[in-house]
């Protein structure tokens, strides 16, 4: 971990604070409990126990794996509905294949990322591809539901392959951190993610010791989710650790340290960056559907079970299960 990697000393440099900059304190820290998703691959259930209101937009995110897996027991989700926001799958480690109802799909592999509207509704799967399930491998990676406004809950469904060498690579100022911007804009530079809500959306490795100093939208929440290694954030260094959710509070600038000794297996701090400016509108989730008020609920499950969502393509992608 992980695929995508590059010559920090090449890159552009993030620049500095201003003096006039302040840094983001964090108001909590939380680790994620574990456990499984789908057809039975373990996650990190980032966000639990977080207040709703420090994570809008963002509704929901798993980190899936990090696993080795053996022969035949890589595993992931069969075709389900959603309603009503955004999922984003960005694979670290490993493949995914991904097919929805309405033409979308692809191999999410190394480093890409799938950002999939649901919006009006839209049926998906995403799987392990046969020939990781017969020969196991690493498996890692992220998936975020990102809400939508009401104005656009019933957007058309859309999908983006986003593929690992699109994202936008920077460094930081003393080259110690390599910052991979998926979505929306660190420094004036922008990821290649097009997105109904304004996030922003990063995953960095900072080197042992290295310091990570970013600009941040005065408008938009942060958040520090540690994939991996140790380290802190704030201007006064709280300890963060994998699995853990860092909250931040206002400001112009997130920063984050690795410490200098990490575990021989986590040579480096991995961190998740995201944040995005709050709808502020009210969530009503049931399972697979996000909308504003139960009665919208209630008819996102009619609209789903009278088949609204569109069809299971002719030979759609399955589970693949090796034969015993």
């Amino acid at each position: 971990m992980p695929a995508i990697t590059a010559d920090t000393l090449t890159l552009p440099r993030i620049a500095g604070p201003a003096p006039t900059d302040t840094e983001r304190p964090v108001r909590s820290v939380t680790t994620g409990p574990r456990g499984y998703e789908g057809e039975g691959f373990p996650v990190v259930r980032a966000f639990a126990g977080v207040n709703a209101r420090d994570l809008d937009p963002f509704i929901h995110m798993d980190q899936m794996g990090e696993i080795e897996y053996q022969p035949g027991e890589p595993r992931g989700t069969d075709w389900h509905p959603h309603r009503g926001f955004e999922t984003v799958t960005y694979m670290i480690d490993g493949r995914f294949a991904h097919q929805d109802s309405h033409g979308g799909g692809g191999l999410i592999a190394d480093g890409a990322t799938q950002w999939m509207t649901a919006g009006s509704g839209i049926l998906h799967i995403e799987t392990p591809p046969a020939e990781l399930v017969e020969s196991g491998g690493v498996f890692h990676g992220i998936q975020l539901w990102v809400n939508l406004p009401k104005k656009d809950k019933f957007a058309d469904p859309n999908y983006q392959a986003i593929e690992g060498a699109q994202a936008t690579l920077l460094s930081s100022q003393d080259g110690g951190a390599l910052v991979r911007i998926i979505a929306g804009d660190i420094g004036g530079q922008a990821g290649p993610g097009s997105t109904h809500t304004p996030i922003t959306l990063a995953h960095a490795t900072v080197e042992p010791g290295a310091r990570l100093d970013l600009p941040w939208s005065r408008d938009f929440n942060a958040l520090v989710y540690v994939l991996s290694g140790r380290g802190s954030v704030g201007p006064v260094g709280h300890p963060v650790q994998q699995g853990q959710l860092a909250v931040l509070g206002p400001g112009d600038r997130i920063a984050v340290t690795a410490d200098s000794s990490q575990d021989s297996n986590r040579p480096a701090l991995e961190v998740l960056l995201l944040g995005g400016k709050p709808i502020r509108e009210p969530v009503f989730q049931y399972g697979p559907f996000v909308m504003n008020s139960k009665s919208e609920i209630i008819q996102a499950v009619e609209d789903y079970q009278s088949g609204k969502f569109g069809a299971i393509p002719p030979n759609a992608l399955m589970p693949h299960r090796p034969l015993r």
